[in-house]
């Protein structure tokens, strides 16, 4: 079939939509969850918008829910009204008002969150044909639901080791956002406009896909294989590619970190040279600037799962829980435990 054919087809498949459904291409429902992101939320939806606006009438509709029907306040403290309930759109299951899609929107502390009611429901619109998606941290709640066992996903980079840990049979990656069959994740912030950008660009052309893109001041729609975090080089403000080939390295091995005879190999340098370019770049030893970064990940582990504490320092490459709780303390003034409490503590 020719360019022009597949055009012409498309163009035929929407005015058959729009005939059916006075327009309306795909409805969404976005479930809040408290402490969720804003700017997750934010741009999905308007994205949603300015594609209703170019097109100068509504393919796209939408509701939000929350558990209880009240409003629910954003991690910037920001308060959103919503349309329904979880106990509403239950009722809506089997009606001509269920959804196409729903999209879970939550941010931080969404470890904090378990509602079994909410995980059944959202089951329950899946294995009805809705196709199921989170934004920022909403595959943590997919995950828990059951949605995402041997699934591609994407969350946000600081949530992913407490992730990995807490679903292990989930295929997670540090991607701006991953579609798996009819389940949608995004890792958050700007990445859920890139998401739903892509997806719009399945119901229509380019040239909708560029009048948005126009209308936010964006040049270009990013991959779903994007990075999320800025390169290394801009993010420790380092030139020298032979010491960022050698943190990429270690940032890749935490739970079994390498000896510095095993850098020194890899990276074709002696000992002697890589502890010069660290002292250099970096003001700090190879082993203690690893250490950081170990401590760092343990650190996020405490805060985002409930690992037992010694099962955390495993995952971060120490041999014992003492030597662990020795370092922690070192570098944050605290111990873990005291960092778990302190989390708990703001909990309530």
């Amino acid at each position: 079939m020719s360019e022009i054919e597949q055009k012409q087809g498309k163009t035929t498949l929407e005015n058959q939509n729009m005939d059916k459904n006075d327009g309306v291409l795909r409805s969404f429902v976005f479930f809040l969850v408290p402490d969720f992101s804003m700017i997750a939320f934010a741009t999905a939806i308007e994205a949603l918008r300015l594609a209703n606006r170019m097109l100068t009438y509504d393919s796209y509709k939408w509701r939000l829910a929350s558990t209880d029907g009240q409003p629910v306040r954003a991690s910037n403290g920001v308060e959103v009204s919503v349309n329904t309930s979880l106990g509403e759109e239950r009722r809506l299951l089997s009606g001509k008002d269920r959804p196409s899609m729903l999209f879970v929107c939550s941010g931080i502390n969404v470890e904090k969150f378990d509602d079994k009611s909410v995980y059944g429901w959202i089951r329950e619109e899946h294995n009805r044909g809705v196709a199921v998606g989170g934004l920022c941290t909403g595959a943590h709640i997919l995950a828990q639901a059951g949605l995402l066992a041997n699934r591609r996903c994407a969350i946000h980079w600081e949530n992913l080791p407490g992730f990995s840990e807490a679903f292990p049979k989930a295929d997670v990656y540090a991607d701006l956002f991953e579609v798996d069959g009819n389940v949608y994740t995004c890792a958050g912030g700007t990445a859920a406009l890139d998401m739903m950008l892509s997806l719009i660009a399945e119901d229509h052309d380019d040239n909708l896909i560029n009048a948005i893109c126009e209308q936010a001041l964006t040049d270009r729609v990013r991959g779903p294989h994007d990075r999320q975090r800025l390169p290394l080089r801009a993010r420790l403000g380092v030139q020298n590619a032979r010491i960022l080939s050698i943190i990429e390295m270690m940032e890749a091995n935490l739970s079994e970190p390498l000896t510095l005879i095993e850098i020194a190999e890899y990276a074709g340098l002696s000992r002697r040279q890589i502890e010069r370019l660290f002292r250099h770049h970096m003001g700090r030893s190879p082993a203690r600037y690893y250490l950081e970064i170990r401590l760092d990940r343990a650190r996020h582990l405490l805060l985002q799962s409930s690992l037992p504490v010694v099962e955390v320092a495993v995952a971060c490459g120490f041999v014992s829980a003492s030597h662990f709780s020795k370092c922690y303390r070192e570098l944050y003034g605290r111990s873990p435990q005291q960092e778990r409490a302190d989390r708990q503590t703001d909990a309530i």
